[in-house]
């Protein structure tokens, strides 16, 4: 059954310029190198630049569970856990109609 991910990120105010690119790579070589990741997107809020959304698809909990592993987010987490002031990780699994 497909898993979905969605993550909220409230950034240290300041630190969205810096943080966008790290991100963005993260979300691209998600999809790019992760057979089990069909959808990463990254969202913000014009009103809110300190609120970074990401809604993640992935083919089963493996996949996630791989995605945890892969090169590109284990070296994303330390190069942003500083402009972080909270993160809200929630996951889902998609029902298809």
């Amino acid at each position: 059954m497909p898993y979905a991910v969605t993550v909220i990120f409230d950034l240290k105010p300041g630190t969205q310029e810096a943080f966008m690119p790290l991100i963005l790579n993260n979300a691209r070589c998600s999809v790019r190198d992760e057979p089990g990741c069909q959808q990463f997107d990254v969202c913000t809020d014009p009103t809110q630049p300190d609120t970074v959304f990401l809604y993640e698809l992935y083919d089963d909990l493996a996949a996630f569970e791989a995605h945890q592993q892969m090169p590109h987010y284990l070296e994303t987490g330390p190069k942003i856990s500083d402009m972080i002031a909270d993160k809200t990780l929630k996951t889902f699994e998609k029902v298809n109609r």
